[in-house]
């Protein structure tokens, strides 16, 4: 009998820790929302960690997208040999970067690089005792520093994804029509005509602006929650890259199940 009641005893607390997580999570996000707009009177600011999260994590996006649009190039071209159209290698490698690829590795790129790096930067203000020194002189850190970085994140992700789309693009036009010796004008009419600009490119742009939410709201909230220690900083930041992969995922699924329905 005691077993059975620590069994709905140990369900009932996780149940009642889930709907607080819950709702901290809420207040947290229309916090951030209500303080936007400070946010965007300071430019300077938010221009400034645009430049932290979006310039700096280009290479890594370029570099990354330019060797999937080889390696797809290649694939495919093996792929299509077997059915005998290789001619639509162009269309193959641009939609499947289009659609998936594209905006799915650059949000996992971005969490890994600029999400981490909001949380341990939020996280050793907090731990060197920053944040509090705003709120005693009545600076709200939501505003000042919370929000900056969430929309700097946000805008910086589509932004990101439509450099990832184009370098992945260019590979495999250097390894179908350089390396492979593939018609050029084929290549990017087929491609041209096939790739449509409202499903294909709209919706990349719809679930990379998904996914920038979904990154920098993880990463300033395990920032500006984390223990103010180093181990807790270490913890909140692999917590972020974890939980941003899945939640990209989870996002993913769900948007590609609605865009597909709606088509």
């Amino acid at each position: 009998m005691n077993y059975l009641l620590n069994f709905f005893q140990t369900i009932g607390q996780k149940t009642l820790n889930f709907f607080a997580l819950l709702g901290r999570i809420t207040f947290f996000f229309l916090s951030v929302l209500r303080h936007s707009p400070t946010s965007f009177l300071r430019t300077r600011l938010t221009i400034r960690q645009i430049y932290f999260s979006g310039v700096f994590s280009i290479i890594i996006i370029a570099v990354s997208g330019l060797f999937v649009g080889l390696v797809l190039a290649l694939q495919g071209y093996n792929l299509l040999v077997k059915f005998k159209a290789t001619d639509a290698l162009g269309v193959a490698v641009a939609l499947s970067i289009l659609r998936e690829l594209g905006p799915v590795v650059a949000a996992l790129l971005f969490a890994s690089s600029a999400g981490s790096a909001m949380t341990s930067e939020i996280g050793l203000m907090k731990t060197t005792e920053q944040l509090d020194a705003m709120s005693i002189m009545g600076v709200n850190p939501i505003a000042r520093v919370v929000g900056p970085r969430f929309w700097a994140g946000v805008f910086s992700m589509p932004f990101l994804t439509a450099i990832f789309n184009v370098m992945g693009i260019i590979g495999s036009y250097l390894i179908g029509v350089l390396a492979l010796k593939l018609d050029d004008g084929i290549f990017w009419s087929q491609m041209q005509s096939s790739v449509d600009w409202s499903y294909d490119v709209v919706n990349s742009f719809i679930k990379a602006f998904a996914f920038g939410v979904a990154i920098s709201f993880i990463a300033v909230y395990q920032g500006i929650h984390c223990k103010p220690t180093p181990e807790g900083v270490l913890r909140a930041t692999t917590n972020t890259v974890v939980t941003s992969s899945l939640v990209i995922l989870a996002v993913d699924f769900i948007l590609t199940a609605f865009m597909f329905m709606a088509n």
